[in-house]
């Protein structure tokens, strides 16, 4: 084995968690996928279950021990309210690990997955909507991100509740005829029964009953429905959700720069992208936006920055490659 100084850079998401075996100059020897990494979402033992699942994948193929591990960075959202580093420290330590762990967002990942520069924006729109500001590698400010309640514009989760909300207006005769009715009743399993109770139709009392027997954020699942064919009422939510985005994005700009892009509600063309761009408006030439499908080479460069490399363009290129030819 050599002594060169080997890096895990992990991308402990809510659903899955992937990780990066790179050495110093960027050249990935290993990669893995686990389960869910958030301790906040799948509770301790089990994100640390996903994290080791895919830490052990990434080292297999080299042949590397935990021990030979100089720096481990897990990019995650929520560190702060995850009750400290101890969840996976612990066991991270009792496999032999004795070198640097550093926690990092995952919104900083999703930068350094499509930019190499210290300088730039990255906005993630999946299931929950934000935007960071990146100033000399580390975040100097943020839009959005505030959560189902009360932020998350433009999001997945804004769409899916938007879809409810007229879905459940068209059967209730307070708002207009929709296509997204039919589509979040099939949704469901549910159909037009033509039966009434107390003057409304069956099928609102089912779809309400639905709806409140699930958490809120998995109105999520029906944002595709929006992306269908072509509804007047669907189009202006997707058109709204595009909307918000850029007014999120606008908060934060302070010059052009790289703008790289998450989640999947801007990653295909049509009326939320056309109207983020309207809403941009100038300000959109100077952004380049890059598209980037995860953060896990991201979370590589963390882990190489933690180091004390200066990954540069080249740098990004070779692990993005490299980490590639692992997928």
């Amino acid at each position: 084995m050599s002594h060169e100084a080997l890096l895990l850079g992990i991308d402990a998401g809510g659903t899955s968690t992937r990780a990066v075996l790179t050495d110093l100059r960027g050249q990935c020897l290993g990669y893995g996928v686990g389960g869910r990494g958030n301790p906040i979402s799948a509770g301790p033992d089990r994100a640390a279950e996903g994290v080791l699942d895919a830490v052990s994948a990434a080292l297999t193929p080299s042949g590397t021990r935990l021990a030979d591990v100089s720096v481990i960075v897990p990019a995650m959202a929520g560190m702060r309210a995850s009750g400290g580093v101890g969840w996976l420290q612990d066991r991270l330590v009792a496999r032999g690990f004795d070198g640097e762990l550093r926690f990092e967002s995952d919104l900083l990942a999703t930068y350094f997955s499509g930019a190499a520069s210290p300088f730039g924006y990255a906005l993630v729109s999946g299931t929950g909507a934000c935007v960071i500001r990146v100033q000399d590698g580390g975040i100097e400010g943020t839009g959005d991100g505030l959560g189902w309640l009360v932020g998350d514009r433009g999001s997945g989760y804004w769409i899916g509740h938007a879809i409810a909300r007229a879905a459940v207006q068209d059967l209730d005769g307070t708002g207009p005829s929709t296509a997204l009715t039919d589509r979040m009743l099939a949704h469901y399993g549910l159909t037009r029964t033509g039966v009434r109770h107390e003057g409304r139709p069956d099928e609102l009392e089912r779809l309400v009953g639905m709806l409140y027997t699930h958490p809120p954020i998995e109105l999520a699942a029906l944002a595709p429905l929006a992306f269908g064919e072509p509804d007047p009422v669907a189009h202006r939510i997707l058109v709204t959700a595009g909307e918000h985005l850029a007014e999120t994005l606008t908060a934060v700009l302070s010059g052009p720069g790289p703008l790289v892009l998450g989640g999947s509600v801007l990653s295909r063309p049509g009326p939320v992208r056309d109207a983020f761009l309207a809403g941009l408006g100038e300000l959109a030439s100077g952004l380049d936006m890059r598209p980037v499908g995860d953060g896990a080479v991201g979370a590589a460069v963390l882990a190489l920055r933690a180091a004390g490399g200066r990954p540069d363009d080249d740098t990004l290129s070779r692990l993005t490659a490299t980490v590639a030819a692992f997928r």
